[in-house]
C-alpha cells in the first residue's frame, strides 16, 4: 500500500478507540480464543507467548528488543475477537 492509501482495518483501529488495555490484558484476551494455526494446542496462547520471548532470550540474551518482539508477535489476533476473520 501507497502511503496514500489507509485500508479499512486502519481507519478502523488505527485511532485505538475499540478498547484501551494493557500488553498484559492483551496477552490474557489471546487466551479466549483458539488459534486456527494451532488449534490442537492445549496450552494458552499466552504461554506460547511467554515461551517465544523466553526461548528468544535464551538465544540472543543481548538484544532486548528482540525479546519483546517475541513477546507481543501474536497480540493481533485479539482482533478476532473484535470481528476480524482469523
Amino acid at each position: 500500500l501507497s502511503p496514500r492509501v489507509a485500508c479499512p482495518q486502519s481507519a478502523q483501529y488505527g485511532s485505538c478507540s475499540q478498547r484501551r488495555m494493557s500488553v498484559m490484558e492483551a496477552l490474557e484476551l489471546l487466551d479466549q480464543l483458539v488459534d486456527e494455526s494451532d488449534p490442537d494446542v492445549d496450552f494458552p496462547n499466552s504461554f506460547h507467548a511467554f515461551q517465544t520471548a523466553e526461548g528468544i532470550r535464551r538465544a540472543h540474551p543481548d538484544k532486548d528488543w528482540f525479546h519483546l518482539v517475541g513477546l507481543l508477535h501474536d497480540l493481533g489476533k485479539v482482533l478476532v475477537l473484535f470481528g476480524e476473520p482469523q
